[in-house]
């Protein structure tokens, strides 16, 4: 396939008191690294203040994903939305890439106008929260549908929850390019193996 795949393993079923160490397993086959802030507000667990957050970010080998689950996210994302194309703006002002991300029962279209202040649409194939769930195989068509809207441009398509051997060639064949797995890399007895194959896998399945 032409499509670039990015595999951006999520830390949220890692090692919490040893991230540099687990950072290190996985950082000569990843491209990026997933990090959930969740404040126990917007979604029902609670991970990372913005303190550790940073030190993570700053800490980090790999570039970092960071994915805010916040209800307050106008005032935090420029730190690390006025309105939805405000905030875009603000991140890509600030050197980082903006991406969008999508809850399972949010429909994709509905924010088809902002395709292009975007560097990132994410879709989530769970519900957010907690890690470990089951991917949820009706997301499909909004996976579809978002690789409709992007069409040629050089937007990253990624989705998170649920992504591992059984699943990442479906959600690859939808119109997926980049993909968090957290179960299935720091479950596994070798992450980084782990991480090559469902590189593999994803790049097997034709465009």
């Amino acid at each position: 396939m032409s499509r670039e795949v990015k595999i951006t393993p999520s830390i949220l079923n890692a090692n919490f008191n040893d991230l540099a160490g687990e950072i290190r397993r996985i950082a000569e086959v990843s491209d990026l690294v997933h990090l959930d802030v969740m404040d126990n507000l917007f979604v029902p667990n609670f991970t990372f203040n913005f303190e550790t957050a940073s030190k993570i970010i700053r800490e980090s080998i790999l570039p970092v994903d960071a994915h805010l689950m916040v209800l307050d996210a106008d005032r935090i994302a420029p730190q690390y939305a006025e309105d939805i194309a405000g905030t875009l703006k603000s991140i890509r002002r600030e050197g980082a890439r903006a991406g969008l991300a999508v809850k399972p029962g949010t429909e994709i279209t509905d924010y088809e106008e902002f395709t292009d202040l975007v560097d990132m649409f994410l879709i989530m194939t769970v519900e957010p929260g907690f890690g470990g769930q089951s991917f949820m195989r009706d997301m499909l068509p909004k996976i579809e549908r978002a690789r409709r809207i992007i069409g040629s441009r050089p937007i990253w398509l990624q989705v998170d929850g649920g992504i591992s051997e059984e699943t990442i060639e479906i959600a690859t064949a939808a119109g997926a390019d980049t993909f968090v797995a957290g179960s299935a890399v720091f479950k596994a007895p070798d992450p980084a193996r782990m991480i090559t194959k469902l590189r593999a896998l994803a790049e097997s399945v034709p465009e």
